[in-house]
């Protein structure tokens, strides 16, 4: 679960976990079908979803 970490000068930061990061990941390659896209291809296709971490609220 990913963890908020307030920062009263800034951006907010957030942690995450193995499993989040290997949830995104998972994402990625899911929108992306292993193809060949270029960066801009890549930004394109993960503009048109949103992909959301859970919250550890302790």
């Amino acid at each position: 679960m990913a963890i908020v970490i307030d920062n009263p000068v800034g951006r907010r930061m957030i942690r995450l976990s193995i499993d989040d990061i290997l949830a995104v990941v998972s994402m990625y390659q899911q929108k992306c079908n292993c193809k060949n896209f270029t960066y801009e291809e890549i930004r394109n296709v993960l503009k048109k979803s949103d992909i959301y971490l859970p919250e550890d609220f302790s």
